[in-house]
Protein backbone atom coordinates (compact mmCIF):
# COMPACT_ATOMS: atom_id res chain seq x y z
CA UNK A 1 0.00 0.00 0.00
CA UNK A 2 1.47 3.40 -0.44
CA UNK A 3 2.15 6.56 1.79
CA UNK A 4 -1.20 7.85 0.86
CA UNK A 5 -3.35 4.95 0.46
CA UNK A 6 -2.40 3.65 4.13
CA UNK A 7 -2.74 7.97 5.36
CA UNK A 8 -6.32 7.33 3.49
CA UNK A 9 -6.95 4.17 5.22
CA UNK A 10 -5.86 5.21 8.90
CA UNK A 11 -7.84 8.62 8.66
CA UNK A 12 -11.36 6.20 7.74
CA UNK A 13 -10.47 4.11 10.47
CA UNK A 14 -10.19 6.99 12.89
CA UNK A 15 -12.99 8.41 11.31
CA UNK A 16 -15.08 5.18 12.23
CA UNK A 17 -14.18 4.99 15.31
CA UNK A 18 -15.26 8.71 16.40
CA UNK A 19 -18.01 8.05 14.23
CA UNK A 20 -18.61 4.77 16.47
CA UNK A 21 -18.40 6.72 19.95
CA UNK A 22 -20.63 9.02 19.02
CA UNK A 23 -23.65 7.06 17.76
CA UNK A 24 -23.21 4.77 21.42
CA UNK A 25 -22.62 7.94 23.50
CA UNK A 26 -26.46 9.14 21.21
CA UNK A 27 -27.86 5.38 22.34
CA UNK A 28 -26.77 5.39 25.87
CA UNK A 29 -28.56 9.12 26.52
CA UNK A 30 -31.68 7.68 24.29
CA UNK A 31 -32.05 4.84 27.41
CA UNK A 32 -31.47 7.17 29.82
CA UNK A 33 -34.27 9.59 28.59
CA UNK A 34 -36.27 6.89 28.54
CA UNK A 35 -35.84 6.66 32.26
CA UNK A 36 -36.60 2.79 31.93
CA UNK A 37 -33.12 1.98 33.18
CA UNK A 38 -29.56 1.73 32.02
CA UNK A 39 -26.90 -0.63 31.54
CA UNK A 40 -24.82 -1.58 34.94
CA UNK A 41 -21.87 1.35 34.37
CA UNK A 42 -24.10 4.06 33.58
CA UNK A 43 -26.24 2.92 36.61
CA UNK A 44 -23.25 3.27 38.73
CA UNK A 45 -21.50 6.67 36.58
CA UNK A 46 -25.40 8.13 37.22
CA UNK A 47 -24.48 7.10 40.93
CA UNK A 48 -21.72 8.75 40.95
CA UNK A 49 -23.20 11.72 39.52
CA UNK A 50 -25.94 12.20 41.85
CA UNK A 51 -23.62 11.55 45.02
CA UNK A 52 -20.41 13.68 43.97
CA UNK A 53 -21.85 16.37 41.67
CA UNK A 54 -19.80 16.37 38.51
CA UNK A 55 -21.34 15.29 34.97
CA UNK A 56 -22.16 11.71 33.73
CA UNK A 57 -19.40 12.17 30.96
CA UNK A 58 -16.91 13.28 33.46
CA UNK A 59 -17.54 10.40 35.42
CA UNK A 60 -17.12 7.59 32.84
CA UNK A 61 -13.54 9.58 31.85
CA UNK A 62 -12.95 9.22 35.77
CA UNK A 63 -13.55 5.74 36.37
CA UNK A 64 -12.03 4.62 32.68
CA UNK A 65 -8.57 5.83 34.20
CA UNK A 66 -9.29 4.38 37.29
CA UNK A 67 -9.88 0.88 35.11
CA UNK A 68 -7.25 1.13 33.17
CA UNK A 69 -5.21 1.31 35.98
CA UNK A 70 -6.47 -1.73 37.79
CA UNK A 71 -5.77 -3.51 33.90
CA UNK A 72 -2.59 -2.83 34.01
CA UNK A 73 -2.13 -4.05 37.85
CA UNK A 74 -4.03 -7.20 36.99
CA UNK A 75 -2.46 -8.18 34.07
CA UNK A 76 0.13 -5.88 32.83
CA UNK A 77 -1.75 -4.92 30.10
CA UNK A 78 -0.70 -1.18 28.55
CA UNK A 79 -3.11 0.77 27.26
CA UNK A 80 -2.83 1.78 23.61
CA UNK A 81 -3.71 4.99 21.81
CA UNK A 82 -7.58 4.04 21.04
CA UNK A 83 -8.36 3.32 24.63
CA UNK A 84 -7.93 6.76 25.55
CA UNK A 85 -9.68 7.90 22.48
CA UNK A 86 -12.44 5.93 23.48
CA UNK A 87 -12.61 7.35 27.21
CA UNK A 88 -11.96 10.66 25.93
CA UNK A 89 -14.55 11.06 23.21
CA UNK A 90 -17.22 9.03 24.96
CA UNK A 91 -17.66 11.06 27.97
CA UNK A 92 -17.03 13.99 25.83
CA UNK A 93 -20.11 13.04 23.57
CA UNK A 94 -22.25 11.57 26.48
CA UNK A 95 -22.15 15.40 28.46
CA UNK A 96 -22.80 17.03 25.03
CA UNK A 97 -25.68 15.15 24.00
CA UNK A 98 -26.87 15.70 27.19
CA UNK A 99 -26.13 19.50 27.46
CA UNK A 100 -28.02 20.04 24.04
CA UNK A 101 -30.92 18.66 25.76
CA UNK A 102 -32.85 18.17 22.28
CA UNK A 103 -34.22 14.51 23.32
CA UNK A 104 -37.42 15.34 24.99
CA UNK A 105 -38.51 13.68 28.09
CA UNK A 106 -41.54 11.40 27.03
CA UNK A 107 -44.73 10.72 29.54
CA UNK A 108 -46.01 7.44 27.89
CA UNK A 109 -44.80 4.16 28.95
CA UNK A 110 -45.18 2.79 25.39
CA UNK A 111 -43.48 5.98 23.90
CA UNK A 112 -40.51 5.35 26.45
CA UNK A 113 -40.16 1.58 25.89
CA UNK A 114 -39.43 2.69 22.00
CA UNK A 115 -36.95 4.94 22.93
CA UNK A 116 -35.22 2.99 24.93
CA UNK A 117 -35.35 0.27 22.24
CA UNK A 118 -34.33 2.68 19.53
CA UNK A 119 -31.33 3.65 22.23
CA UNK A 120 -30.39 -0.01 22.57
CA UNK A 121 -30.15 -0.79 18.71
CA UNK A 122 -28.15 2.51 18.47
CA UNK A 123 -25.92 1.89 20.96
CA UNK A 124 -25.01 -2.01 19.81
CA UNK A 125 -24.45 -0.22 16.34
CA UNK A 126 -22.42 2.23 17.43
CA UNK A 127 -19.96 -0.78 19.39
CA UNK A 128 -19.93 -2.50 16.06
CA UNK A 129 -18.87 0.40 14.08
CA UNK A 130 -16.00 1.75 16.73
CA UNK A 131 -14.53 -1.77 17.11
CA UNK A 132 -14.47 -2.82 13.01
CA UNK A 133 -11.21 -0.29 12.91
CA UNK A 134 -9.55 -2.30 15.26
CA UNK A 135 -8.03 0.50 17.00
CA UNK A 136 -8.23 -0.94 20.66
CA UNK A 137 -11.25 -1.42 22.95
CA UNK A 138 -12.19 0.39 25.66
CA UNK A 139 -11.18 0.59 29.71
CA UNK A 140 -14.02 -1.75 30.43
CA UNK A 141 -13.36 -4.14 27.89
CA UNK A 142 -9.63 -4.55 28.46
CA UNK A 143 -10.25 -4.64 32.26
CA UNK A 144 -12.89 -7.76 31.52
CA UNK A 145 -10.00 -9.37 29.15
CA UNK A 146 -7.32 -8.80 31.72
CA UNK A 147 -9.17 -10.64 34.16
CA UNK A 148 -10.10 -13.16 32.21
CA UNK A 149 -6.33 -13.70 31.48
CA UNK A 150 -5.65 -13.56 35.26
CA UNK A 151 -8.27 -15.53 37.16
CA UNK A 152 -8.80 -18.15 33.66
CA UNK A 153 -12.10 -17.50 33.86
CA UNK A 154 -14.60 -17.26 31.07
CA UNK A 155 -15.47 -14.32 29.78
CA UNK A 156 -19.47 -14.48 30.14
CA UNK A 157 -18.24 -15.25 34.10
CA UNK A 158 -15.66 -12.27 33.97
CA UNK A 159 -18.49 -10.03 32.40
CA UNK A 160 -21.01 -11.05 34.73
CA UNK A 161 -19.16 -10.61 37.89
CA UNK A 162 -18.17 -7.33 36.93
CA UNK A 163 -21.24 -6.06 35.90
CA UNK A 164 -23.44 -7.19 38.67
CA UNK A 165 -20.59 -5.21 41.01
CA UNK A 166 -20.70 -2.45 39.36
CA UNK A 167 -24.43 -2.29 39.23
CA UNK A 168 -25.02 -2.63 43.02
CA UNK A 169 -22.55 -0.35 43.94
CA UNK A 170 -24.45 1.90 41.22
CA UNK A 171 -27.40 1.19 42.78
CA UNK A 172 -26.04 2.21 46.06
CA UNK A 173 -25.01 5.41 44.95
CA UNK A 174 -28.58 6.26 44.03
CA UNK A 175 -28.08 5.27 40.18
CA UNK A 176 -31.10 3.99 38.14
CA UNK A 177 -31.56 0.33 37.73
CA UNK A 178 -35.56 -0.88 36.48
CA UNK A 179 -36.38 -3.11 33.80
CA UNK A 180 -34.16 -1.44 30.83
CA UNK A 181 -31.00 -2.50 32.74
CA UNK A 182 -32.20 -6.61 32.73
CA UNK A 183 -33.12 -5.82 29.07
CA UNK A 184 -29.97 -3.96 27.99
CA UNK A 185 -28.21 -7.21 29.73
CA UNK A 186 -30.38 -9.71 27.69
CA UNK A 187 -30.28 -8.33 24.36
CA UNK A 188 -27.00 -6.12 23.55
CA UNK A 189 -24.93 -9.38 23.47
CA UNK A 190 -26.76 -11.02 20.87
CA UNK A 191 -27.18 -7.73 18.65
CA UNK A 192 -23.18 -6.60 19.25
CA UNK A 193 -22.53 -10.15 17.70
CA UNK A 194 -24.14 -9.01 14.25
CA UNK A 195 -23.30 -5.52 14.23
CA UNK A 196 -19.31 -6.27 14.58
CA UNK A 197 -18.77 -8.73 11.63
CA UNK A 198 -20.82 -6.21 9.45
CA UNK A 199 -19.20 -3.11 9.99
CA UNK A 200 -15.74 -5.64 10.45
CA UNK A 201 -17.00 -6.29 6.54
CA UNK A 202 -17.47 -2.61 5.58
CA UNK A 203 -14.23 -1.89 6.52
CA UNK A 204 -12.85 -4.98 4.78
CA UNK A 205 -13.76 -4.65 1.66
CA UNK A 206 -13.90 -0.85 1.46
CA UNK A 207 -10.38 -0.32 2.97
CA UNK A 208 -8.40 -3.33 3.64
CA UNK A 209 -8.29 -4.48 7.65
CA UNK A 210 -6.25 -5.93 9.69
CA UNK A 211 -6.31 -8.78 12.32
CA UNK A 212 -9.02 -7.88 15.55
CA UNK A 213 -7.84 -6.48 18.30
CA UNK A 214 -8.72 -9.73 20.54
CA UNK A 215 -6.76 -11.85 18.08
CA UNK A 216 -3.42 -9.37 18.38
CA UNK A 217 -3.56 -9.98 22.04
CA UNK A 218 -4.17 -13.76 22.28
Amino acid sequence: MSGRGFNRSITVRYLMFVLGLFVGAFGTVLAIKANLGVAPWETFHIGLQKTFGLTIGLWSQIVGVVVIFATYFVAKMKPNFGMFLNMICFGVFLDLILWLDFIPELQSIWARLLMFLTGVVVLTVGIGMYLSPSLGAGPRDSFMLAMNERLGWSIQRVRLIIEVTVLLAGTALGGPVSIGTILIALLTGPMIQRTIPFWRQVMKKQYGLPEPIERQAS
